[in-house]
């Protein structure tokens, strides 16, 4: 990618090219980038969100998760002669391996910037722009959550090259939808005046309103739902972040100048990212276009697209087709004198009986039983859980890793026992604990062990034994997947007890 670590001191925007105006009615000359946002948390889906395994990492509609969704939008988009770059994906540290395998899972090729620390869209955005100001020209970011639903793909890219139209120009432009009913949940945008192609300009933007005035929106047909997708040339978010949030320009800025390449990641700077302000795209600048003259135009486009954010299980149930009583299902689910509940099973039967507006969730190790009227309450209840440190708040049964995977299939006082996957050529850190012992037994594929000053291999029902506070590392150096069973016993079996000594992907 070509990035160049520099001091604070010798740290200029000076190379990011800014396209003159007359230079970009050349619509051969448009080249855009996706730019997914995927940094957030989304405990409203939990049991099936949790901190550790984000909603956009979730297959909540259908054999993609949300991410993998998201990033093949725009395959296959044309527009006037344009060309679509590789994306650029922006997550956090933790969700950068799961990130990166289910993109590989779907043969997508992208660049996947990590963020330091969470500081909202805006920073994030941020960085993006400097990565595609760094391929050396001015591209126009097409910046998509990663947690959106869009049914109508044809329409979705049709209103991509109308806002890239306006972007070209150096608009910043965002995606409305005309509501279909007074939601409360969603921010709106107040309609300009008419531009082509069915634009509009952006007169305001308006916080959540109550209920009454969500109806006189809907009613008046001047507000559309702002879906927080936008385009906008690159140049022209960073010019416009410089003028309104400067502190946040620089901070971004150096923190991508100082960046570093850690294997198909690219890290910006820490100390420099974290010393931006937090804030999301919105609150630093498009409710404040059309304050001064210096700013660009803001423009909203129609997206009339199937298009949900899914921020709660009532707008999953929202987006699925229902049966003639309005219920919903995935999995192993029967519905017996329901109506309009929703329910999905990851693997247990679930029978609904004689209920309404109910929403039931099963997971390996929680169940979700909730009003479709109170599903924002979820937050809550996670908020609560974390409180109480209770495990399932944060991770699943089944937790990814860089080497593959544990299910943690048993635990009580003093023992815990995983099912342990290795990928071929996966390779946990070399690492020891202070409160545990642990014992190893595989169940098929080959081991290498490391213990101690020890190294040896263990096949099918070989086993070993891991004493407390010895160093050990294991590997798969075979073609087919590693599993073993693993049996934790101490005083203490939380996985904080690792200390690392050296680590392939990084971790140490």
């Amino acid at each position: 990618m070509g990035y160049t670590s520099v001091s604070e001191a010798e740290f200029s925007d000076s190379d990011i090219k800014i396209v003159p105006t007359e230079e970009r009615t050349s619509a051969a000359a448009v080249r855009l980038v996706p730019v997914v946002l995927a940094g957030g948390a989304g405990s409203r889906l939990w049991p099936m969100s949790r901190e550790q395994y984000p909603k956009q990492l979730i297959d909540v509609l259908g054999p993609d998760s949300l991410l993998q969704a998201t990033v093949q939008r725009m395959k296959g988009f044309h527009a006037d002669g344009g060309t679509v770059s590789t994306p650029i994906i922006v997550c956090g540290d933790d969700h950068r391996f799961i990130t990166s395998e289910q993109l590989r899972a779907r043969g997508i090729d992208a660049r996947i910037v990590v963020e330091p620390a969470r500081r909202d869209t805006a920073p994030a955005l941020t960085l993006a722009a400097a990565a595609a100001c760094s391929d050396g020209d001015d591209a126009i970011i097409v910046a998509m959550p990663a947690d959106h639903a869009i049914e109508n793909l044809i329409a979705f890219q049709s209103a991509i090259a109308l806002a890239a139209q306006h972007a070209q120009r150096g608009a910043i432009v965002t995606l409305g939808v005309p509501p279909t009913r007074p939601d409360t949940g969603f921010g709106y945008i107040k309609l300009g005046s008419d531009l082509n192609g069915g634009a509009r300009r952006i007169e305001r933007f308006v916080e959540k309103p109550a209920a009454e005035l969500a109806a006189q929106y809907l009613a008046s047909e001047q507000y559309w739902w702002n879906s927080g997708i936008f385009a906008v040339r690159a140049s022209v978010w960073l010019a416009t972040l410089k003028l309104m949030q400067p502190a946040m320009h620089d901070a971004c800025l150096l923190a991508h100048a100082q960046g570093t390449c850690d294997g198909s990641y690219f890290r910006p700077g820490a100390a420099a990212f974290k010393s931006s302000p937090s804030d999301s795209i919105d609150y630093a600048v498009m409710e404040r276009l059309g304050s001064d003259e210096r700013y660009p135009e803001g423009v909203v486009v129609p997206l009339d697209a199937g298009w949900s954010d899914l921020g709660s299980w009532d707008a999953v149930w929202e987006a699925f087709d229902k049966d003639a009583d309005g219920n919903a299902a995935r999995g192993r689910v029967v519905f017996e004198g329901a109506t309009s509940s929703f329910a999905h099973s990851q693997g247990r039967l679930i029978a609904c009986v004689g209920v309404t507006n109910v929403v039931v969730v099963e997971t390996d190790d929680a169940v979700l039983v909730a009003d479709r009227s109170r599903v924002q309450d979820v937050k809550s209840v996670v908020s609560r859980m974390r409180a109480l440190q209770a495990p399932e708040a944060d991770a699943h049964r089944k937790v990814r890793r860089p080497w593959g995977y544990y299910d943690s299939i048993d635990r009580g006082e003093r023992f815990q026992v995983k099912r342990i996957v290795v990928n071929p050529g996966g390779r946990l850190s070399l690492q020891l604990h202070h409160h545990r012992a642990e014992h190893w037994i595989v169940v098929s594929g080959t081991a290498l062990i490391t213990r101690g000053n020890e190294e040896f291999m263990l096949s099918e029902n070989q086993s070993t034994f891991i004493p407390l506070g010895v160093t050990h590392r294991l590997e798969n150096p075979g073609k087919l997947p590693l599993e073993l069973i693993e049996v934790q016993s101490g005083s203490y079996l939380g996985e904080d007890d690792i200390v690392r000594f050296d680590d392939t992907y990084g971790r140490a």
